[in-house]
């Protein structure tokens, strides 16, 4: 089956196609990517003025915050401990009082940060940088190459298909014009085995919900189909092009756009005919006992196996199969076969050969390995290792191409490493040279001899490479470099360094270090972005928000690879997630510190930043040592740790960070949790920084109630001290979501809005705006 793998770092899409890890928190698919009503009477005051002038000072003189009504009677006794959730009410997205909060805080912080020349001058700045083409690796479908394109300040990329690598390429579907604010986005696409076909989703304001429709390769038409009430799923097309298999959940109460709070549950398996209607779709695949549990699917290559794959977290799934018949009529339930019945490892399909099927897998293997699964004998002291696992490598992905090479990727410290492998012996029987950075992307499928890749580093937007198996003679070859437009850019400026620090318990941490080249090391504006969660790498990437902090601010970026990560394995994510939890936190502290005793910044000119899990990092790491750190932005957050499993897909994050309704876990995420950890100042040292939160309306992944709460809290809280300055603003973005899809225009605004708050809240002087 056709597999291309896509990266992006640092709050963009994540399109690597891996089965349960796509519900990650900040981890989103791009290619394939019980609220309680409260009927109490609004008591939402909103300030006329804000007591501050526009300027660098107006962070550090105290601002008048809306009063949210504090619902004293929500008290809930846990494991003998009282816990009191005054904001509650907040959990309601559809209430008034919800909406005139959230219209309160945005009439505070909106002013804030866009009343100022700084503002306009960032956003200037940010709309030149970003304004450069960019492109995708190529993937062959059929007759056609197909490949990513945005030529610059376009909303969402366009799909281009060509003729051959040497023709121009010509639009198949673009969807900057479905809609007119660009809110509409391509979720995922896979085309049918002969590449006739592509079933593509769509979703709207950032949502996880989309729609399935199909399009023809030879004329670039839609059929009528429209499959509705899907999430979660990936596209498995049958040999005979005939249809599709895809989950999808049964109809809900209310809302379904995005802007629900409700747990999703019930997800089923079904398969679509091409050409017929939804409510014609057979349902093949549900686990009506297990309402949390999820199915994806993948067609072996023969077409005569449907892999199945169930999980209920974002780690370790099951495996089943069923037998397919290419060409037969599937008219009801398909009988499914364990291959795997406990949930204590990760597979991801490869490939297969028959009956033989190609695993990736961390089962006895923390670093992975590849194994050979035989479906007619699959008892696992039957399997076979065909590429073993790496003693210090960590295999992050694999594909097939040219009928039995892997492709495989590594991490070797935080860097891409790409190796090629035989299927039947495991031999290695190519290494691609790469430069230090990253494999942001690669296509390449069993029957085709070619495959691309991308390549990004800090510094380097793209590279885009092309290799032939079947021409062993020849190097990997650039096809497509990728560049800026700015007069004068020249990646030689800059320093690029890796370091390694100490944490707390003395375990060394990576961390890279980016900066515009000095003769010394002075204190500067530093920012430091963490995430530290589902075993998600956080590796070296180009960002336009991040060379702008280094460009307009001379500042420094820092990103540490905190444990909770992939970067060393199952391991390493283990050493930071469930009771080890804490050990992230630390971490970054760490971090933190480790600039500041080396000069690279001062506490009061270093910033926090984080989204998703890294926005629950910034949150927890606020309340624990907000003496180090000068300003915060807390993206999308998890931010109640005592409720988070209640909402949308929130209890598959149980595999990290614990399940609150357990006594173990409830102490322990209570001891961190950042609504239930905030703290009136009473000196200095316990001052907050400078903080904005940031969510969106529609983010149904980490609802904004995490977001709203938190900030409710943190203002009251402030309200209190005599020793607070520093603002503490939440800005509730609209028809967003939780990162997927977002528009240009909107990334733009949100990077302006985060750049123009350090401008204020750290005193920097405005170098090159």
């Amino acid at each position: 089956m056709y597999k291309y793998f896509f990266r992006s770092v640092l709050h963009k899409n994540n399109s690597k196609i891996v089965r349960k890890n796509n519900l990650l928190l900040g981890k989103l698919r791009a290619q394939q990517i019980i609220s309680i009503m409260s009927q109490s009477r609004v008591s939402v005051n909103i300030p006329t003025t804000i007591n501050a002038s526009p300027g660098a000072e107006e962070a550090k003189l105290k601002m008048t915050y809306p009063v949210a009504r504090k619902d004293e009677s929500v008290t809930e006794t846990m494991y003998g401990t009282s816990v009191k959730d005054v904001y509650r009410w907040l959990e309601d997205p559809e209430a008034q009082e919800t909406h005139k909060f959230i219209d309160a805080q945005n009439a505070i912080s909106q002013p804030f940060l866009e009343k100022c020349d700084e503002w306009k001058k960032i956003n200037t700045k940010l709309t030149k940088l970003w304004n450069y083409p960019k492109y995708g690796a190529p993937m062959k479908n059929g007759s056609y190459y197909y490949y990513y394109k945005n030529t610059g300040l376009q909303n969402q990329h366009v799909l281009m298909q060509q003729d051959s690598l040497k023709e121009e390429g010509r639009v198949f579907i673009d969807p900057n014009q479905l809609s007119a604010d660009g809110t509409t986005a391509m979720s995922q696409a896979t085309f049918s085995d002969d590449g006739s076909y592509m079933a593509y989703g769509l979703s709207e304001s950032g949502s996880d919900w989309e729609k399935i429709l199909i399009r023809r390769a030879k004329d670039c038409t839609d059929f009528e189909d429209v499959l509705e009430k899907v999430k979660f799923s990936t596209i498995a097309w049958t040999l005979d092009n005939k249809g599709f298999f895809y989950g999808r959940y049964p109809c809900q109460d209310g809302k379904t756009d995005g802007s629900e709070t409700k747990q999703n549950e019930h997800q089923k398996l079904y398969y679509h005919r091409v050409g017929e209607s939804q409510d014609k779709d057979t349902m093949v695949v549900e686990f009506p006992e297990q309402p949390s549990w999820r199915t994806i699917s993948e067609v072996s290559d023969c077409g005569k196996y449907l892999i199945l794959f169930v999980s209920y977290t974002v780690r370790d799934n099951t495996l089943y199969y069923a037998h397919i018949k290419p060409g037969e009529e599937i008219s009801g339930p398909l009988e499914v076969h364990p291959i795997v019945d406990k949930f204590e490892a990760d597979y991801d399909y490869v490939a297969s050969e028959g009956s033989k099927m190609y695993f990736r897998t961390n089962k006895d293997a923390p670093n992975y390995r590849l194994v050979m699964i035989d479906l007619e004998n699959p008892d696992e002291k039957n399997w076979k290792t065909v590429v073993p696992e790496h003693s210090k490598d960590v295999m992050e992905w694999a594909l097939c191409a040219h009928r039995n090479k892997f492709v495989v990727c590594y991490i070797r410290d935080v860097k891409s490493v790409l190796q090629a492998y035989e299927m039947e012996t495991g031999k290695m029987v190519q290494h691609f040279d790469l430069d230090i950075g990253t494999l942001a992307g690669i296509s390449g499928e069993k029957k085709y001899s070619e495959i691309f890749y991308s390549f990004t580093s800090f510094l380097t937007p793209g590279l885009i490479y092309r290799y032939d198996f079947a021409k062993p003679e020849e190097k990997p070859e650039v096809i497509r470099e990728i560049k800026l437009n700015l007069e004068g850019f020249s990646r030689d400026s800059y320093a690029v360094e890796q370091v390694f620090y100490k944490s707390k318990d003395d375990t060394d941490i990576p961390m890279f270090i980016v900066r515009k080249k000095r003769d010394t090391i002075e204190p500067r504006p530093c920012l430091l972005y963490g995430y530290g969660g589902f075993n998600h790498s956080l590796m070296p990437s180009f960002g336009i928000t991040a060379l702008t902090f280094m460009d307009a601010f001379d500042g420094v970026v820092a990103y540490p690879n905190l444990r909770g990560g992939g970067e060393y394995g199952i391991k390493w994510h283990n050493a930071g997630r469930l009771l080890n939890k804490q050990n992230v936190f630390d971490d970054f502290q760490s971090a933190a510190e480790y600039l500041t005793c080396n000069k690279y910044t001062s506490k009061d000119r270093l910033a926090i930043q984080g989204a998703s899990n890294g926005g629950l990092l910034v949150g927890a790491c606020i309340n624990q040592r907000p003496d180090l750190f000068g300003a915060a932005v807390a993206q999308v957050g998890v931010m109640d740790m005592l409720r988070f499993h209640k909402f949308t897909i929130g209890h598959s994050w149980c595999s990290d960070y614990g399940n609150p309704d357990e006594e173990s876990h409830f102490v322990n995420l209570f001891s961190y949790s950042p609504l239930h950890n905030v703290h009136t100042p009473l000196d200095k040292s316990q001052e907050y920084p400078s903080t904005l939160i940031l969510t969106a309306d529609h983010d149904d992944r980490v609802s904004p109630l995490h977001s709203l709460k938190f900030a409710a809290a943190l203002q009251e809280a402030v309200r209190q001290s005599e020793i607070q300055n520093n603002p503490i603003l939440l800005r509730v973005y609209t028809k967003a979501g939780h990162g997927a899809g977002k528009p240009t225009t909107m990334r733009i605004k949100e990077a302006t809005d985060i750049l123009a708050f350090y401008f204020k809240s750290l005193n920097m002087d405005s170098v090159n705006l």
